[in-house]
């Protein structure tokens, strides 16, 4: 399992480099310091690729020595057993044991940092309030221990779920400061989300307490949602009291409750001091899901002490986040990437939320919090960044972005147009961060360091302790060539559990049942010989044509980039070794209703000069728009399944889909689809 197969080319191509960091930055990097103090026979050498090469073969070599030294490095608060830490225990990746007999707690450690209590620590923004509110640290330790207060009163103890049905807003994180310091299991979902997607989701843990908001505000535009709260709670027969967020507006009334509803900002003046419960380090901190596309969402159970130490490394080390940052990711709470963002009081540094869309009031309003603000690190997601540059965006000719250090992305993989636009116009000289990692696993083990140089299309490094690998459908090793994405050795941020699954079955049949001992992330990808590495898109969505195999990333690549296409989807209906036809289906940017003779022969000329022949479509159809999860993930599988002649209530669950009005042309399409093509599966 571990023979590597080296590509035709022993030298991949060499990709362009965009950025490099400066001597001195490498230099003042934890990063830096961290190799110093986990190294010191490497301590006089200077940084650079190579010696982070070292390090990272170092970190998944003897990962209770590394992750240990991560442990000691942040000098996080916890207690380990009299006899010392034993970091690990278990005979395979699937049943290892972190740290037993330690006790830490993540809320606490979001404190541990001796700041002045007088600086901003949180700024809250939205399209109501570019300029934002500001909150200290003092305001946020008040705020958490009046909430913690609140919630014991409701009766909340020490492994209870909380859910909440909240914005992009301060109130959410207190919410989750507040639950983690007691030692309940916090879980969210974004207030965009439907009922039915959010009862799908939160009737698997059973919460104790719901703390949801009247609405929320996009595009300019205020969504009352509390008919959809008086929904949920009425699906969920375990909840024992509301707490009420004002979030539009102070005088909204609540709707009528069967159960004890309380404000959020009640006070009830206990004189409770902010305490925090010292949990088992695998005790459970939250509550992810999956996007829940073709069946229930998985309830991913992720624990206090595997989130601290990861975050800790991979915004510590890998991001060189640290009090001087000022750090932003546009998100929404039903994204990871919030809980990421919070994060970053882990290391000390400031947070920025935004709430609303991110081309309301302008196109440009995330780039102007960005300068108005003195951003260090800005984060989104691919596609917006690439809407940007399609807008023709020029952000570095409208702000001055003073304090930018970092552009980040991730959700889908970065073009290398787009790569190519962030370097050149949008913030020129500073560096590119193309990150993957996932909601399993709460963090982005492909990704940068501080030394590494940005390189056009690729992510420029694996992260230390991930022990990320390209395997070949018989688990040899790849390099240079299209693999699937696997982890060969645990991480601290792996799922200790999907919540309700006793016996285990579902967590190793969901990531362990493909390759005996080893994780399968579901993603293609080709790792290169300088640890570089290129995303192609899910391998359970796969474009295999006369043998060869593509993922989908690259097709959208180079089908987007022509300009009379908004958005596509393709769509391979081979199965079982029988080929079936590929077919587009592109979103036009007219919102035109049919493809012109000239459109389709340009998709067919790129596709065949830029992919392949046989990667050349079958068909090219119009659409009104691509289906898309609640986190923005194309429905590729879910779509083929329809095709191939699978009920829709069984190929897809609609309560996943952030854009349900465009299902309506697929469910006919395919209907009429069938019944021209060969006999397909039934089921």
């Amino acid at each position: 399992m571990n023979d590597a197969k080296r590509s035709d080319s022993e030298t991949p191509t060499v990709a362009r480099v965009l950025y490099r960091p400066t001597l001195p930055s490498m230099y003042d990097a934890q990063l830096t310091r961290f190799t110093r103090q986990f190294l010191p026979g490497l301590a006089s050498q200077p940084p650079s690729v190579a010696l982070y090469d070292q390090l990272y073969r170092a970190s998944i070599s003897d990962l209770e020595r590394f992750w240990l030294g991560v442990w000691d490095f942040f000098e996080v608060v916890g207690a380990h057993p009299k006899e010392g830490p034993q970091v690990l225990r278990g005979e395979t990746i699937e049943d290892v044991k972190w740290f037993e007999g330690t006790t830490c707690n993540y809320a606490e450690n979001a404190f541990r940092r001796a700041l002045d209590v007088n600086d901003s620590l949180i700024i809250c923004t939205s399209e109501r309030s570019l300029t934002g509110q500001h909150h200290t640290r003092s305001e946020l330790k008040e705020e958490v221990r009046r909430v913690a207060e609140l919630l014991e009163h409701l009766g909340v103890t020490r492994g209870d779920r909380v859910a909440g049905y909240l914005p992009n807003i301060f109130e959410t994180v207190v919410a989750l400061l507040a639950c983690a310091s007691l030692g309940a299991v916090w879980s969210c979902c974004a207030p965009e989300f439907g009922s039915v997607a959010v009862i799908d989701r939160f009737a698997q843990i059973e919460p104790k307490v719901l703390i949801a908001s009247d609405g929320y505000v996009y595009g300019g535009k205020e969504f009352d949602r509390r008919s959809e709260v008086g929904h949920i709670v009425a699906a969920l027969p375990s909840l024992t009291a509301v707490v009420w967020v004002a979030n539009l507006a102070p005088d909204l009334e609540a709707p009528s409750m069967p159960i004890q509803l309380v404000r959020f900002s009640d006070n009830l003046h206990g004189g409770r001091a902010l305490d925090f419960a010292p949990v088992s380090f695998s005790d459970p901190l939250w509550i992810l899901y999956s996007s829940g596309t073709t069946g229930l969402p998985k309830p991913i159970v992720q624990s206090h002490g595997g989130i601290l130490l990861e975050h800790l490394k991979v915004l510590g080390l890998q991001s060189d986040l640290g009090p001087a940052s000022r750090f932003l990711w546009y998100t929404s709470t039903g994204w990871m990437m919030w809980n990421f963002l919070v994060g970053g009081l882990l290391v000390g540094s400031d947070i920025v939320l935004y709430d609303g869309s991110p081309t309301a009031p302008t196109p440009e309003v995330l780039w102007q919090i960005v300068d108005s603000l003195g951003v260090t690190y800005f984060g989104s997601s691919a596609p917006y960044l690439t809407a940007c540059r399609r807008r023709g965006l020029e952000p570095s000719k409208l702000y001055a972005l003073d304090r930018l250090q970092t552009v980040g992305s991730t959700g889908a993989p970065l073009d290398a147009e787009t790569f190519r636009w962030v370097a050149e116009i949008a913030a020129p000289e500073r560096a590119i961060v193309s990150c993957s990692g996932g909601t399993d696993l709460c963090t982005s083990m492909l990704g940068s360091s501080p030394w590494h140089p940005t390189l056009e299309g690729r992510l420029s490094t694996r992260a230390l302790g991930a022990a990320v690998e390209a395997y070949d459908e018989d688990g040899s090793v790849l390099v240079g060539e299209v693999g699937e994405l696997v982890i060969t050795k645990p991480m601290p941020s792996m799922p200790v559990a999907l919540y309700g699954d006793d016996t285990r079955a579902r967590l190793h049949e969901t990531y362990f049942s493909y390759f005996p001992g080893v994780w399968r992330h579901g993603d293609w990808i080709t790792l290169y010989q300088d640890g570089s590495s290129v995303i192609s898109g899910r391998s359970d969505s796969t474009l295999n044509r006369g043998g060869i195999r593509m993922g989908t990333a690259e097709f959208y690549s180079v089908v987007e980039s022509i300009a009379e296409v908004s958005s596509a989807l393709v769509i391979d209906t081979s199965y079982l070794g029988r080929e079936g036809k590929l077919l587009c289906f592109v979103e036009l940017e007219n919102r035109g209703d049919s493809v012109s003779s000239e459109l389709e022969s340009e998709i067919r000329r790129r596709v065949a000069q830029g992919l392949s022949k046989r990667h050349v479509p079958d068909e090219i159809i119009a659409v009104p728009g691509v289906p898309v999860t609640l986190n923005g993930k194309k429905l590729e599988v879910p779509i083929r399944k329809l095709l191939l002649g699978v009920e829709s209530s069984k190929a897809m669950n609609r309560g996943a889909v952030a854009n349900p009005e465009v299902l309506p042309f697929f469910l006919d399409f395919a209907i009429q689809w069938r019944s021209q093509a060969d006999p397909l599966i039934h089921e």
